[in-house]
């Protein structure tokens, strides 16, 4: 079983924790209360929060009084959660070789994550972990392109993005087609408004891995296109705080 994780996830994401922590908004709470109420997530529960990053969905779970147990492959990353929420367990390790004991966890939860991982192995590990009878939760943050800003926003990340995969693009999904080990997924869908400025647009846009990782002089060069195009636009121009708009997506299934 690989435990390998994405070049552009492993070499973008060590580099950037702090920059994550800031340009990445949390989690709307409407969106949080769908999860742990689809998981049946209570103050006994134990929860992995699976490709865990730099805690944003581990903390509110942990906040919960939930036991939660954080995974997470990139050790920069990881050294951020446990900083961060010091009392949470955090251990190193892949969607593909989880280091926990078969039927250990009540729920398992995914946030930014499982576009990133082999689904299929993912899933079969995900399933040995997890007791009978309870439930697998993933959930995205996604900018909401629809705006007139934050579609030129994104044209300006994605000739970048080379092989790095995307949530947009559904392909995650084949593995829960495929998958005997999981019932089908169900969703619910919100929208939120993150307040945000200059400074964290730029932050959101160099802690995405794949730019993360670029050479520093291109990588600049990108930087000043965000400010430009935040300077001028008609949605932002002049403004201190302005809102980034986003969809986030909830999903779950049952463990059979």
């Amino acid at each position: 079983m690989s435990g390998a994780i994405h070049q552009s996830a492993a070499r973008g994401f060590a580099l950037v924790p702090e920059t994550y922590e800031r340009g990445r908004p949390m989690y709307p709470f409407a969106a949080v209360r769908r999860l742990v109420r689809e998981l049946r997530v209570r103050p006994e529960s134990r929860v992995l929060d699976l490709a865990a990053g730099t805690g944003k969905l581990t903390r509110l779970l942990a906040q919960l009084g939930a036991d939660v147990v954080a995974v997470e492959p990139v050790d920069e990353m990881r050294q951020r959660l446990v900083e961060t929420i010091p009392g949470v367990r955090a251990l190193p390790g892949t969607a593909e070789a989880i280091p926990l004991e078969n039927g250990s966890m009540d729920a398992v939860t995914v946030g930014q994550a499982f576009h990133w991982f082999d689904g299929d192995a993912a899933l079969t590990e995900i399933h040995r972990v997890l007791r009978p009878g309870t439930r697998l939760g993933l959930i995205w943050n996604v900018k909401d392109v629809s705006v007139d800003w934050v579609r030129l926003l994104a044209e300006i990340i994605e000739p970048y993005r080379g092989s790095a995969p995307s949530v947009a693009s559904g392909a995650w999904k084949e593995a829960f087609e495929r998958t005997e080990l999981f019932t089908a997924i169900e969703r619910a869908r919100f929208a939120f408004v993150h307040a945000t400025d200059m400074g964290t647009v730029v932050a959101r846009v160099t802690s995405i891995s794949f730019i993360a990782a670029l050479d520093p002089v291109v990588r600049e060069q990108v930087v000043a296109q965000v400010r430009e195009l935040v300077a001028t636009h008609p949605e932002t121009r002049g403004r201190e705080v302005f809102p980034l708009r986003y969809r986030t997506g909830v999903y779950w299934c049952d463990r059979i």
